[in-house]
């Protein structure tokens, strides 16, 4: 068998394919799903065993574990789930895959999805060309996804052909008689390999292989398989390197759920397979301890009661999974989770009580909506261009999710709305529905500063220190009514003296007037080009603009009162 540096590009190329198929379907997902699908996975995965049986159903149809958790981590990556439900749908998987195990011990028989990826492709490709963003977005979706299966085939094909050539492996017979050595000596042997083909279902053909030949008993092969299910998470985790942090502790709740199944199973691993054995003798077949042609269906029973046992035993545990994962992949500050923290549970049992848990949560989007700004102020004085393009990422991400965020809450609202309410509670969703929708458009306008500051970068303007001054200043005076208005929201919906934020709008409004007036007399002295002065008051009315729905957020706070 060779394999040479040009194979070893294969597999460079084989991972990339794969992982940008991972971020053009999860990013797609984000654009088309919506919340017709967030609620479908929402049902389907609302208590752990719900996310079990889903889990088991879409590995048991795509006959790929990996596939499945790799759709998983792009869900969550998404924001469709959350790293609670994914559990469930996870370890469900590992049931699923036992499916496969048993095709290929009875029927050699593996279906392959990759082989309609291409038909797929070309259902795609026409919709790139869509004049609808939406279309475009499906177009995307199905590429993407098509392109992660097709990424797999490639990396099975792209690593060395181990499963072709097995004799490679029959020096591993000398070592199947040392105890627990060898356990963990072929409990390794197995994750090395799984990892390396990517597939546990190859894996386990291989496993079958060298037991047919004789190398390795019964017992030897189960740890191989205990192997297999630690090696099997390792395509997840590939897939969530490029996703965000959710995403990432989705992935290592499968290895970790694997990996403490592993453990427990171990410590018991005699009287495990005793219990096996006692099985298969009772229901009339041959012991595989007798016939190596009895170790597949022996085998298939194994892991098939091994990942049933390891569900039943963890779905008690997905807090404390979710816990470990959360220590492990811990909240960087700059990262931002798309989920909505307060109203994703549904209604409260009575209005009056989701009204609170609404405002609590136009609390964090207020709170978002400052991140998001200083991101923007931080643009401005950035000097560094790769530093620069970063923070308009965010910029640009964080306009997302204030769209997103709009549009549940005021959902939520509407929903709340149906029930019964005071007259007090009434007036508090209208003036709620009014601060969200004004609360987006500050998040356009910082996002239309960003775009602004960004043509100012690409076009290469550069300003002078009396006009970076009123840019800086005009920055600031947004920055202080955006920290009133914070103020406004949190004091909550009594008595409230929005006079600060008045004087402050005024302030703006004057400052404006003012620079508008002094950049007429400066174009007409050309005292800077004419592309400068276009940018440079665009920026000046952009931030006016911000303050204008700002103190609109107040007023409407106010409104509750009088």
């Amino acid at each position: 068998m060779n394999y040479g540096f040009l194979d070893f590009l294969t597999l460079i190329g084989s991972l990339g394919f794969f992982l940008y198929g991972m971020k053009l379907m999860s990013e797609a997902l984000q654009k088309v799903a919506g919340d017709k699908m967030r609620d479908i996975l929402a049902r389907m995965t609302s208590t752990p065993i719900k996310g079990v049986f889903t889990g088991l159903f879409i590995t048991a149809i795509i006959q790929s574990s990996s596939a499945t958790t790799v759709m998983m981590v792009s869900f969550v990556n998404a924001g469709l789930l959350s790293l609670t439900e994914s559990i469930g749908v996870i370890m469900g998987a590992n049931i699923g895959t036992t499916v496969t195990a048993w095709l290929i011990s009875i029927l050699g028989f593996k279906v392959k999805i990759s082989v309609i990826s291409l038909p797929l492709i070309g259902l795609g490709f026409p919709l790139l060309f869509s004049k609808t963003n939406k279309r475009k977005s499906w177009g995307e979706f199905i590429i993407g996804f098509a392109m992660i299966f097709l990424g797999l085939d490639f990396l099975k094909g792209s690593v060395p052909d181990i499963n072709s050539h097995p004799e490679i492996l029959e020096f591993l017979s000398a070592y199947t008689s040392r105890g627990l050595f060898s356990h963990l000596l072929f409990l390794t042997i197995g994750t090395i390999l799984t990892m390396i083909i990517q597939s546990s279902s190859a894996t386990m053909a291989l496993t079958l292989i060298m037991c047919n030949f004789g190398w390795i008993p019964f017992d030897i092969a189960a740890a191989m398989v205990l192997g297999e299910n630690i090696g099997t998470s390792i395509t997840a985790n590939i897939a969530a390197s490029v996703a965000n942090v959710s995403a990432k502790r989705a992935a290592r709740a499968h290895l970790i759920f694997n990996i403490l199944g592993v453990i427990w199973v171990s410590l018991i691993f005699s009287h495990f397979l005793s219990a096996i054995n006692w099985f298969i003798i009772k229901i009339g077949l041959t012991s595989p301890h007798d016939s190596p042609e009895a170790i597949p269906v022996a085998l298939s029973i194994f892991h098939t009661v091994f990942n049933v046992s390891n569900v039943l035993v963890f779905i008690w545990f997905t807090k404390f999974i979710e816990l470990i994962v959360t220590k492990m992949v811990p909240q960087k500050e700059d990262a931002e989770e798309y989920r909505l923290q307060y109203i994703n549970t549904g209604l409260l049992s009575t209005s009056e009580l989701s009204v609170h848990q609404a405002k609590q949560e136009i609390m964090v989007f207020a709170k978002r909506i400052e991140k998001m700004y200083g991101y923007v102020s931080e643009m401005f004085t950035e000097t560094n261009e790769k530093k620069f393009y970063k923070l308009y990422d965010k910029v640009e991400k964080y306009e997302g999710i204030c769209d997103r965020m709009e549009e549940e809450i005021a959902d939520y609202l509407t929903k709340i709305s149906e029930g019964e309410l005071s007259i007090l509670g009434s007036k508090r969703i209208t003036a709620m529905l009014n601060v969200v929708t004004d609360m987006e458009s500050i998040g356009d306008s910082c996002y239309n500063v960003a775009k602004t500051l960004l043509r100012k970068k690409d076009k290469k303007v550069w300003f002078d220190t009396p006009v970076r001054e009123n840019v800086i200043q005009m920055l600031e005076l947004a920055k202080k009514s955006l920290d009133e208005m914070y103020k406004n929201l949190e004091h909550g919906y009594s008595n409230i003296n929005i006079n600060p934020a008045l004087e402050l709008e005024e302030k703006v409004n004057r400052f404006r007037t003012k620079l508008k007036k002094d950049h007429l007399k400066s174009v007409e002295k050309k005292e800077y080009s004419y592309q400068t002065g276009i940018i440079y008051i665009d920026l000046i009315c952009e931030c006016e603009k911000l303050a204008d729905f700002v103190i609109n957020v107040s007023e409407a706070v106010e409104e509750i009162n009088n």
